[in-house]
């Protein structure tokens, strides 16, 4: 199935699912308030008016039920696919959302008025009522109609080589395609093509050009035009390691872009409201610890508060990072007199018990509270909760590999796989860049929240902290 066809479809299920669990949870309300079934069941009948003081969790179980599937591979499935495949998925899913709204309601204070066997009725009904929703789309996509609908028809053309390849592929991973047929684009004449569209009557042609001649493939794509079907270009001929090919357009013309990035969607806007809210809610709790912070330093020692140096953002672009000061005011003047104890390989200078550090700093430094002015660098849009940790640009500008670069392309964060995993435990700077693009290439939204909630234990046991 097409990228396209793909996401339309998950999207589809997302909507309806979402629908499902809202509604789960109105019935869950309205089943445990029913007086012939709490009589049944031997349950004290509930409050009036309970449901009406938690409407407000939907704002977090709609967004959240499908982020939940999704993040279970629910929705990373075929299109006709089996009971287990849904089963599994689902079962966590609907386990993890009911957790989900028994923390919230305990953070709430909504815990005592809300009677357990509504959390238990939802986590019953909406399993019950997705399944259902599956059960009768499996029916549905199974029946001759549906497949006449969903099924494509096309013709693969290509070299020998390439039409072997595609067709196990095709054949192996994707139930929505049917080779009609196979058109060496190398030998055959246009003719021959015409005459497998008309005589398959496909509503595609799958071209795989490797080093065929691009005269053949427009060829191929003109008549394509004519017959009113679609052709896919398989833009697989020039060797990428690492980039994704995605197709764009700039007025009007193709483009095909090639992205070892994280590309836009709605994943990538996700982040941006978890580093705005989530920063903000950071900042209402540390204000106070703040304030008290910048006393301790602006009275233990001479100096500025704040210690401002410019770091490398994104693309290597410089910024103004804020931390609280943890040295002497003229530290880094005297950081060529300690370049013998750099403990760290590679361009990064790092001193276990570096004498330069003050009395408090030590302390600040410990628990990573030195950090905490970095929120305002998020909110200025500089820094993100979570990426590769910036570093100080006449660092970056002693780079020894190119590649090392790679961690410039995403926005740097106050914490990281490197933080969470030992923060001076890691001495090799390869080691570190090997994490960095780790989670460059792994990205996700679930990453940055399995490595926010590390972070919480990482800097409460001053894990790797000297």
């Amino acid at each position: 199935m097409l990228q396209r066809d793909r996401q339309i479809r998950t999207q589809i299920q997302q909507l309806a699912d979402a629908s499902l669990f809202a509604a789960s949870l109105w019935l869950a309300y309205v089943l445990r308030s029913n007086g012939w079934l709490t009589d049944f069941l031997g349950l004290d009948p509930i409050e009036s008016g309970v449901f009406s003081r938690v409407v407000w969790l939907y704002f977090a179980l709609v967004p959240a039920a499908p982020l939940v599937l999704e993040s279970q591979g629910f929705y990373n499935r075929p299109v006709v696919s089996s009971r287990t495949t849904v089963f599994w998925p689902l079962f966590k899913s609907c386990f993890i959302v009911t957790i989900g709204l028994v923390v919230l309601l305990f953070i709430f204070k909504e815990a005592e008025r809300t009677p357990r066997g509504v959390l238990v009725f939802f986590g019953v009904i909406s399993f019950g009522l997705v399944w259902l929703k599956e059960e009768l789309l499996q029916l549905a996509l199974r029946s001759r109609m549906a497949k006449a609908q969903y099924k494509r028809r096309i013709i693969i053309a290509g070299s020998p080589s390439e039409i072997t390849r595609f067709h196990r592929d095709l054949t192996a991973h994707d139930d929505s395609i049917e080779i009609a047929a196979e058109f060496c684009l190398t030998e055959s004449p246009a003719q021959k093509l015409i005459e497998l569209i008309h005589e398959h009557s496909v509503s595609g042609v799958l071209i795989s050009p490797k080093h065929a001649q691009l005269e053949r493939v427009e060829a191929v794509i003109q008549l394509c035009e004519v017959e009113g079907i679609e052709a896919w270009l398989v833009a697989d001929f020039f060797a990428t390691q690492i980039s994704r090919a995605t197709f764009d357009e700039v007025f009007g013309h193709p483009l095909l872009v090639f992205r070892s990035t994280p590309e836009t969607s709605w994943q990538v806007m996700a982040k941006l409201l978890l580093d705005f809210f989530g920063t903000l809610f950071l900042l209402m709790l540390a204000a106070a610890p703040m304030l008290v912070i910048a006393l301790l330093i602006r009275f233990s020692s001479p100096g500025p508060v704040l210690f401002r140096q410019q770091r490398s953002g994104v693309n290597g672009a410089p910024f103004t990072i804020f931390k609280f000061r943890t040295m002497m005011t003229n530290a880094e003047q005297f950081q060529h007199e300690l370049a013998a104890m750099n403990e760290m390989s590679g361009p990064v200078f790092k001193v276990t018990n570096d004498p330069r550090i003050t009395s408090i700093g030590t302390f600040l430094r410990k628990w990573s509270l030195d950090e905490l002015p970095q929120l305002f660098n998020i909110l200025r849009g500089e820094m993100s909760l979570v990426g590769p940790r910036p570093l100080p640009v006449d660092e970056v500008k002693r780079f020894s590999d190119l590649a090392h670069r790679r961690r410039l392309s995403v926005k740097p964060g106050l914490t990281c796989l490197w933080q969470v995993q030992g923060r001076n435990k890691i001495s090799d700077f390869k080691e570190w860049v090997r994490l960095d693009l780790e989670y460059i290439d792994n990205w996700s939204i679930w990453l940055d929240l399995a490595i926010l909630l590390r972070t919480i234990p990482a800097v409460f046991y001053a894990v790797g902290a000297k």
